[in-house]
């Protein structure tokens, strides 16, 4: 048996049924990051414990709650609210754990949009860790998400789940995307000016994990990104055998990518812009010394 976190943050749409495939479980806890909706009520009228953190960054919020917040057992799995266990994994991760090989394993998530698994132009299997060895695994920032450091090795689970990306709107997706875009700019303004790409792991990578994450720091490099990745996802990956949803999900990832692009370009604007010198504090001339009364009424007798 492993203990169940789940990420929340204005997820009452999606926090029920998250609850209930998790229950497989029987130390299920959320972590909530102050949310603003019904999230924290509807976790409560469940068997799990809820607990509140102010959300700074998702590789802090996960460190923090795995420091922090004690799990009832040795090894935990991390699902967030638009993500959902299914028995096949459940079983997949109690075997993993018995077996003690690594300390921590990847699991591949099927993306689920326009009521459609979008295999294709998602570069399916794209791994994530998800169950991991309490006091093994950390996490560090990586632009608008996370990348974790583990004091051992990993392995891959071959159960998926599915991961509803969208199960809240296009409103909420592309609010959501915003935001993701303005922490993405920052971290490739950084790697664009200290990092490098990493052509070993890139072309003889032992796992996607390593290829994938040597492509990232190739792609911020290339010129016209959005054009690349879109033709990259929807012809070379296959998204035109996803159908209509492919196509969708292949334009919104070219046009996030753009916003990541824009955002670059007006953060090395602000960088160049030279510092605003305050204005001069004006002094007000003196004032003349006043006559004495006395002396004025001297002076006219």
């Amino acid at each position: 048996m492993f203990s169940i976190y789940i990420l929340t943050y204005n997820e009452e749409l999606d926090i029920a049924a998250c609850i209930e495939s998790a229950m497989l479980s029987d130390d299920v806890i959320v972590v909530d990051s102050c949310s603003r909706d019904r999230t924290v009520e509807i976790a409560s009228q469940y068997p799990v414990r809820v607990v509140e953190h102010p959300f700074e960054s998702h590789g802090k919020q996960r460190t923090w709650m795995l420091e922090n917040i004690p799990a009832k057992h040795e090894w935990a799995y991390i699902l967030e609210a638009d993500e959902r266990m299914t028995p096949e994994l459940f079983q997949e991760c109690c075997d993993a754990m018995q077996q003690g090989e690594h300390v921590g394993y990847y699991a591949a998530e099927r993306v689920m949009f326009m009521d459609r698994w979008i295999k294709h132009s998602t570069q399916f299997p794209r791994y994530q860790l998800r169950l991991l060895q309490l006091g093994k695994v950390w996490f560090t920032d990586y632009g608008h998400t996370e990348r974790e450091v583990c004091d051992g090795s990993t392995g891959l689970l071959q159960a998926t789940y599915p991961h509803y990306t969208c199960g809240k709107g296009m409103s909420r997706w592309i609010e959501k995307h915003n935001r993701y875009s303005t922490d993405e700019a920052k971290e490739t303004l950084q790697q664009l000016q200290t990092g490098s790409v990493n052509w070993q792991q890139l072309l003889f990578g032992k796992t996607e994990i390593e290829r994938r994450h040597a492509l990232k720091d190739l792609s911020l490099r290339l010129p016209l990104r959005p054009l690349v990745r879109w033709f990259y996802m929807y012809f070379i990956l296959g998204g035109w055998r996803d159908g209509e949803a492919g196509f969708a999900w292949c334009t919104l990832q070219g046009f996030y990518e753009y916003l990541i692009v824009l955002k670059v370009k007006e953060l090395k604007r602000q960088a160049a812009q030279p510092a605003t010198s305050p204005l001069p504090t004006m002094t007000p001339p003196p004032k003349p010394a006043s006559t004495p009364v006395n002396s004025t009424l001297a002076e006219h007798r």
